[in-house]
């Protein structure tokens, strides 16, 4: 039951919201069904002067139909607050989610696949925030059962406690079921993750599956995995749905008593037709209330599975971190990016890099005592074999994997937190397979930054990109596509400069840049490139050992050789190697 706390902390990020959504669903939703039965009632006793009233059959039948044009207004504005606070509960748990997987090192952020993340932040929030919506039902349950329960026992106690057997009934079943709901929409939840996760692996690869003919295996292994979540969701939905039976049947089996047991009360003239329909009335309204009852019980359950598997993405927070009141601008003006400029104490004269080590879990594969000493102006090309370390050096020192062990300094001063400080403006990163997102070319150059804030033209110029924009449909408002696909190869490795050039950052940090570019582009660009303060790049391409003006060699994670080109040609055996293509992946091209 801790699941209910975390639930009510959740509530009280708008306390006024969840109290004015629940006070008016619990007044309208349960409350007002209430009284159309007594109106009823009250229009058969004066009827049949069974305990007739002053009113009149028309005012009886005005005040009816007013108690339900108001019941339309109150539910109206509750299903608005109802939605504004699911919406806000959403947005908290989503931003709370995605502040602490930006705190993690870039290349562990999620402990589990893209697709499954993305299962979870849909379907495990909304499940979460629907409850909170709900937290009020079993006290307008409560409410509404005491209220009903005196007015049917005023009239007849013996018929009335016929009516309520029934809802013992329901609550001991839900009760005694509540561990195998538990663990069925555990696994039906698990299996719409495994499938959202293989439809974006499937999307982010459709070429390479054509170009395999691998068509056909991808469609099966699809069905096997779909079957896999149709039998999972079908056990869910089936329990789910065998409840609901029972909540209703134990309700339709109350209903029979009443007719049996009122039938012969009214013989007996104990029992008017009025206090039959008033009965009758409620008997179907407390219908729903019992089914509601037991379902709720079911849901809380359901949640705690939600809450569980919000708890994973984590990776170690505390579990109130899921639920830590934050600002999430659903109304009003959003606030403005921060980009803070660039200013002496962000100066890097020199950044020292001493016996950095990392091994990727299970394996031997990652870097070893790397050491490397940068100075301000300096061009460092970092190259050698492929799965050699190169990349996963860039990573480390960055912050984007945690490392085993090592120092890093930046103008003397060790870093604790790589990934919190090298960060614009004093670095930028290019990683090796840029991401672009399905917007217009300045948006995802801009990533948010407000325009007048960066020089963008400065920024396309240092990435060469001045050609290629007026070519294109709206030059920099022309929306790329997901991932870029409305862009060549090169204009996305461009792009992706442009992004890390407009940060204007002291230290810039390449991977394999220039992969996709013409000669004569690639020339351009790493010119511009070198006139920045300092520069650190992974490259295995003649133009770019050309410009540096120090080259590391890396093999199977330790450094083999470092100096000028010259000096390695002369002294390397690895860099010749490379230098000629003689090695698996170290084809050096003009």
């Amino acid at each position: 039951m801790k699941h209910l706390w975390y639930a009510w902390k959740l509530a009280r990020y708008r306390t006024g919201l969840f109290l004015a959504s629940c006070l008016l669903q619990g007044i309208v939703f349960y409350l007002f069904p209430l009284v159309p039965g007594l109106i009823i009632a009250q229009i058969f006793n004066n009827l049949t002067d069974a305990a007739p009233i002053s009113a009149g059959i028309t005012d009886l039948i005005a005040l009816l139909v007013g108690t339900a044009l108001a019941r339309v207004m109150m539910i109206a504005l509750g299903m608005r607050l109802e939605t504004t606070l699911a919406s806000t509960t959403e947005a908290l748990l989503r931003n709370n989610l995605f502040a602490r997987i930006l705190q993690r090192p870039g290349a562990q952020a999620l402990p589990v696949s893209a697709g499954e993340a993305i299962s979870r932040f849909r379907n495990d929030v909304s499940e979460i925030a629907s409850f909170v919506c709900w937290m009020f039902d079993p006290f307008g349950q409560i409410i509404v059962v005491c209220i009903a329960l005196g007015i049917l026992m005023h009239r007849s106690p013996l018929i009335t406690l016929i009516i309520f057997i029934p809802l013992l009934v329901v609550l001991t079943i839900a009760n005694m079921v509540e561990r195998r709901v538990r663990a069925y929409r555990q696994a039906h939840q698990e299996s719409i993750g495994e499938v959202t996760d293989l439809l974006g692996q499937v999307f982010g690869a459709a070429q390479t599956v054509q170009v395999a003919r691998a068509e056909r295996h991808v469609v099966e292994h699809f069905k096997q995995v779909n079957e896999i979540r149709r039998k999972a969701a079908l056990k869910d939905k089936l329990l789910s749905q065998m409840l609901d039976s029972v909540f209703t049947n134990a309700a339709d089996l109350g209903t029979g008593f009443l007719l049996l047991v009122a039938a012969q009360a009214m013989q007996q003239k104990s029992f008017s037709v009025g206090d039959f329909v008033l009965f009758v009335s409620y008997l179907g309204w407390l219908t729903q209330v019992i089914s509601m009852s037991g379902g709720f019980i079911t849901r809380s359950t359901q949640v705690g599975v939600s809450i569980e598997r919000l708890f994973t993405l984590l990776q170690g927070a505390p579990p109130q971190t899921l639920v830590q009141h934050n600002p999430t601008y659903l109304k009003g003006k959003v606030p403005t990016i921060f980009s803070p400029a660039r200013t002496e104490q962000h100066k890097l004269n020199r950044l020292d890099v001493e016996g950095l080590s990392y091994r990727y879990p299970g394996s031997e594969r990652g870097i070893e005592l790397v050491s490397l000493h940068l100075k301000r102006g300096s061009f460092t090309v970092i190259t050698g074999r492929i799965g050699s370390g190169k990349t996963t050096l860039l990573r480390v020192l960055l912050g984007l994997l945690p490392k085993d062990s090592g120092a890093l300094c930046w103008n003397g001063q060790e870093v604790d937190d790589p990934a919190s400080f090298l960060v614009p403006p004093r670095c930028a990163y290019t990683p090796q397979v840029p991401r672009l997102f399905s917007l217009t070319l300045k948006e995802n150059i801009l990533l948010g930054l407000p325009e007048h804030s960066v020089d963008l033209p400065a920024a396309v110029h240092s990435a060469v990109l001045e050609r290629d924009i007026p070519e294109l449909e709206q030059e920099l408002e022309t929306k790329v596509g997901p991932r870029g696909v409305k862009l060549s190869g090169g204009q996305v490795q461009r792009t992706a400069a442009a992004r890390m050039f407009v940060r204007n950052a002291e230290l810039l940090v390449v991977d394999d840049l220039s992969s996709a570019l013409d000669v004569e582009t690639e020339l351009q660009l790493w010119q511009r490139f070198a006139l920045s303060s300092m520069r650190l790049a992974v490259s295995h391409r003649r133009a770019v050992l050309h410009e540096a003006n120090h080259i590391i060699v890396l093999r199977d994670g330790k450094i083999e050789a470092e100096g000028t080109l010259d000096f390695l040609l002369a002294t390397s055996e690895e860099m010749q190697r490379l230098w000629r293509g003689k090695v698996d992946g170290g084809n050096i091209h003009e």
